[in-house]
C-alpha cells in the first residue's frame, strides 16, 4: 500500500500544475496517479508532429461519441490524452486564456472568486511569456509561450485580409485587447512541446515528496462520506493508494464524472442501474458537457507556398530529422502561427467566432489532405448553448463512458455557422488573398443557400477537442453543482475535482490555458492559502461593439 497527503488522479494540464504547487513548500507529500505511459519521443515532443499521437491508441483514450442525430447520425471523436501530461501532450500547441466575460460568466454561475479579476493573476502566475503584452502577461512562470516564426507568405496575407475587411487587429489576444487578427501563441518551448508535464510534472517529480504511480484508476475509496483513498490497477493486480488528507481527481471531462459515478457519487437513479451503492446522490455530474465545434474551410493557393510540399513521406522524414539534430525547422512549430478573434454580431460583449488559420489544407488528423497548395482555417462559433451528457456505459471501469454532446440542438447554432461560412469566403476575398486565392475546396462555390450550407455542417462539422463542465462549480445549495468555488466536491469530505469538468461554462477558446490555471488555484484552496490579490486591471471593450461585428 502506497500513501500520500495528497493523491492526484491524472498527470494532464491540471493534475500536473497541482503537482507542482502542492508539493512546493516540501510540506506535503503527492502521489499522482497515470494511465497511461511516457510522453518520451518525437511523436509527442516535436510540434509539427501533433497529428501523430492524437491518432494513436497508445496516447489517446480514443473515445467516440454516440451517434449525433443533428449531424447525419455520425459519431464523432472525442480524444483525451493517455499519458504523461494527458492531452496536454497530445494537443494542438495553442494556448489562449479565453476571454474576461468567460471568468465574469462563471463567477456569475455561482462560482464565486472566479471572475476575471480573480484569475488573472494566476494566468500570469503560471505564465513565462515570450513577447507578450507587458504588464498583463507573466514572464516567470513554469509555462512557456512564444509566437511562431511566421516565415509563411500566407500567414500575413490572414491577417492583412482581416484588416482590410475592416476588423480589429490585436498584438496580444491575451493581453488587455482579445478580438482581433493576430498571431497565435503556442505551449512550445525551445523547438519542443512545452507540455504540463514538461512545465509542471518533471520539475516537481525531481522532488522527494512527489511521485508518479503509472495505474489505472478503478474508483475512489468513500469510507462514512469521506474519500481515504483510490483503488487502482497496476501490473494485473488491484491495489489502494491512500490519501492521508485529500484524493483530488483531475482525469478529464470524459473520466472525472465516469470516475465519481464509478465511485457512487452521482445521479443515484442512473447509478442503481448500473448496480453501484449510491454513496451520494449528485445529478450534475456528467451533466452540463459542452465542446467547441469547428470545420475546415479550405481553399486552394495558385502559388506554391503552402506546406502541401512537405506532406509527402520523404519530405516529413527530412522535416524530422531537421528537428531530432536542431530542434528547428518546420518540425518546431506546430503551424497554427496565425488567428483571429471576432464578434459574430453587433450587440455582443465579447468574440464568439475563432479562427486558426493554416498555411495548407488538410485534416487535423493529417490523413485527408487536398491535392494541391492550399490554406485554410479551422473556423467554429465557440459560445454554444448546446449541452450533453456523460454516462456509464456499465459497471466495468473499463468500459467506455456513453458520450452524448447534443450537438447542434440550439436552433441559434446553426445560425452561427452559417454566418461562419458566409464571413469566411468574405474575409478570403479580401485583396491580401488575390495573389495566392485559387478555387475553394470546401464548402466549395456552389454551397451558397441556408439548406446547403446546412448539410454541409451536418457532413463536416467535428469537435475542437474543448470537452468541459461535466462536474460544474457552483455554488453549494445548487442541486446541480458537483463542486463549491473551492473545488470541493459538496457531499464528500477529502474529495476534489479540479480540471475543465469543473467549468461552468465554456471558454472562449481552447482549453489547456483555463485548465492549468484551474489547477494552479485549485492547489491555493487545497493549501488553505488565500487566493492571488485580485487584479484591477481593466481589459479593452470595442468602442463600436452596440453597433457593429468589427
Amino acid at each position: 500500500m502506497q500513501q500520500a497527503d495528497f493523491v492526484i488522479i491524472g498527470s494532464g494540464s491540471a493534475g500536473s500544475a497541482m503537482a507542482y504547487r502542492l508539493s512546493e513548500d516540501g510540506k506535503h507529500s503527492v502521489i499522482v496517479i497515470e494511465a497511461g505511459g511516457s510522453d518520451i519521443g518525437p511523436f509527442i515532443q516535436m510540434p509539427g508532429a501533433l497529428a501523430w499521437p492524437m491518432s494513436m491508441k497508445r496516447y489517446n483514450w480514443g473515445y467516440l461519441s454516440e451517434p449525433e442525430a443533428n449531424l447525419n447520425h455520425r459519431r464523432i471523436t472525442a480524444p483525451r490524452g493517455k499519458v504523461v501530461g494527458g492531452s496536454s501532450s497530445i494537443n494542438g500547441l495553442v494556448y489562449v486564456r479565453g476571454h474576461s466575460e468567460d471568468f465574469n460568466r462563471w463567477e456569475e454561475l455561482g462560482a464565486a472568486g472566479w471572475a476575471y479579476a480573480d484569475v488573472l493573476p494566476y494566468f500570469k502566475r503560471m505564465e513565462d511569456s515570450h513577447g507578450g503584452e507587458e504588464g498583463w502577461r507573466g514572464t516567470d512562470g513554469p509555462l512557456h509561450v512564444q509566437r511562431g516564426p511566421l516565415t509563411n507568405p500566407l500567414f500575413h496575407a490572414f491577417i492583412q485580409a482581416g484588416s482590410q475587411a475592416g476588423f480589429e487587429l490585436t498584438d496580444d489576444y491575451n493581453g488587455s485587447k482579445q478580438e482581433g487578427f493576430g498571431l497565435m501563441e503556442q505551449t512550445i518551448y525551445q523547438g519542443r512541446r512545452w507540455s504540463a508535464a514538461n512545465a509542471y510534472l518533471r520539475p516537481a517529480l525531481k522532488r522527494p515528496n512527489v511521485s508518479l504511480v503509472q495505474g489505472f484508476a478503478l474508483k475512489v475509496i468513500i469510507e462514512s462520506g469521506r474519500a481515504t483513498g483510490v483503488e487502482i490497477q497496476r501490473r494485473g493486480k488491484t491495489e489502494i493508494v491512500r490519501a492521508n488528507r485529500e484524493v483530488i481527481v483531475a482525469a478529464s471531462a470524459f473520466n472525472s464524472p465516469k470516475l465519481l459515478m464509478l465511485s457512487g457519487v452521482g445521479p443515484a437513479d442512473h447509478l442503481r442501474r448500473m448496480g453501484i451503492e449510491v454513496k451520494l446522490d449528485r445529478p450534475g455530474v456528467g451533466a452540463n458537457l459542452q465542446d467547441h465545434m469547428e470545420f475546415y474551410f479550405q481553399q486552394v493557393s495558385t502559388k506554391p507556398v503552402s506546406l502541401y510540399s512537405w506532406l509527402p513521406w520523404f519530405w516529413q522524414g527530412v522535416a524530422g530529422a531537421q528537428w531530432l539534430l536542431s530542434k528547428g525547422g518546420l518540425g518546431a512549430s506546430n503551424q497554427f502561427e496565425a488567428c483571429a478573434f471576432l464578434r459574430s454580431s453587433a450587440g455582443l460583449k465579447q468574440p464568439d467566432i475563432q479562427y486558426h488559420f493554416l498555411p495548407v489544407a488538410i485534416s487535423y488528423d493529417g490523413r485527408a489532405a487536398a491535392k494541391s497548395h492550399g490554406f485554410q482555417v479551422h473556423v467554429g462559433y465557440n459560445l454554444s448553448k448546446s449541452r450533453g451528457s456523460v454516462t456509464l456505459r456499465s459497471p466495468d471501469p473499463k468500459d467506455d463512458p456513453v458520450l452524448r454532446f447534443n450537438y447542434m440542438s440550439h436552433p441559434e447554432d446553426w445560425i452561427k455557422f452559417r454566418h461562419c461560412v458566409r464571413l469566411t469566403r468574405e474575409i478570403f476575398s479580401q485583396k491580401a488573398f488575390d495573389e495566392f486565392r485559387g478555387p475553394e475546396i470546401q464548402p466549395g462555390s456552389h454551397v451558397q443557400s441556408d439548406e446547403e450550407i446546412d448539410d454541409f455542417l451536418k457532413e463536416h462539422l467535428e469537435s475542437a477537442y474543448h470537452p468541459c463542465g461535466t462536474c460544474r462549480m457552483g455554488d453549494r445549495d445548487d442541486p446541480m453543482a458537483v463542486v463549491d468555488p473551492q473545488t470541493r466536491v459538496i457531499g464528500i469530505d477529502g474529495l476534489r475535482v479540479a480540471d475543465s469538468s469543473i467549468f461552468p461554462h465554456v471558454t472562449y477558446g481552447n482549453l489547456n490555458g483555463p485548465s492549468i490555471m484551474t489547477g494552479e488555484k485549485a492547489a491555493d484552496h487545497i493549501l488553505g492559502r488565500h487566493p492571488l490579490p485580485r487584479s484591477n486591471q481593466e481589459p479593452w471593450n470595442n468602442p463600436r461593439a452596440a453597433v457593429s461585428d468589427r
